[in-house]
């Protein structure tokens, strides 16, 4: 990753380190703009994933049968894999679910604002202190595909290499936050292909998930390097226009299932359906 003058690492890919201290939840407000089952028994992939809150979240609450997290800076992939293990820490022994290898995913994860949710203290039983004092929980080798061992991460460019798990292809692709970071670094030849590879990827009735970012929000972000900045004067597609491109690939009409955040995380986030 390019330093700026002070040396410090510039994230020209939108790979911010410390970016869940400015966007702070306890449950991801985007993931709950889907339906509860939503992702009850699928195949997820969280391109993009950071140091994986999401990608934790899903596999932890939302019953997922598999989630796959990626990112192109080895930091945070390193940093996602310590938060699976103290995410795992913090949960109830009783929701390991590790003594029976066939035991069933769960008919329904409940979120956080429901009105049946039930206490939460499962999920926190232990507090994070016994982490600080005593180290990490370790995670058992044996296990059913229930959290944590639902859940991977790999540190790979998802844009232009291919990983194992793109074969099987998935129920669900989330681009959250990262369209901007695409478009800039890889021009809209990039994009492009980058919506080429989501489309390859899904089973046919396979959703996509987009949080595209507003076109004011690239002045700010291509003054980072001299590459983003010439890049940038050549882009002739926008954010308004994504979803035509997704449709000419055989993904549904786009639907806005909301809008989140604050501040210049105020964005949409868009659904479109695999249709052929």
């Amino acid at each position: 990753m390019p330093a700026n003058a002070s040396g410090h690492s510039v994230p020209v890919y939108g790979n911010y380190h410390g970016y869940y201290s400015k966007r702070p939840f306890i449950r991801d407000p985007r993931l709950a703009l889907l339906p509860t089952e939503f992702f009850v028994g699928k195949r997820v992939l969280d391109i993009g994933c950071n140091e994986g809150w999401v990608t934790c979240e899903i596999g932890q609450f939302r019953g997922a049968r598999q989630v796959v997290g990626v990112d192109i800076d080895n930091t945070l992939i390193r940093a996602a894999w310590r938060r699976r293990r103290t995410v795992w820490g913090l949960q109830s022994p009783e929701d390991g679910n590790i003594s029976d290898e066939s035991c069933p995913l769960p008919d329904r994860q409940p979120l956080l604002g429901d009105a049946t949710t039930p206490d939460n203290s499962a999920h926190n039983y232990f507090p994070a202190s016994c982490e600080h004092s005593y180290g990490p929980l370790p995670i058992p080798d044996r296990g059913c595909g229930a959290f944590p061992h639902n859940v991977t991460f790999r540190t790979v460019d998802w844009v232009k290499d291919k990983i194992p798990e793109d074969y099987n292809q998935y129920d669900i692709i989330l681009g959250f936050s990262i369209s901007k970071w695409i478009h800039l670094n890889n021009k809209d030849e990039g994009l492009q292909e980058f919506f080429c590879r989501v489309h390859q990827c899904l089973k046919i009735g396979g959703v996509f998930v987009l949080e595209p970012q507003p076109w004011d929000t690239y002045s700010k972000a291509r003054r980072m390097s001299e590459t983003l900045k010439e890049n940038a004067k050549n882009l002739q597609l926008r954010p308004d226009g994504f979803g035509e491109l997704l449709e000419n690939l055989g993904f549904s009409h786009g639907q806005r299932l909301g809008v989140t955040g604050k501040g210049g995380f105020c964005r949409p986030v868009d659904f479109y359906v695999k249709q052929r």
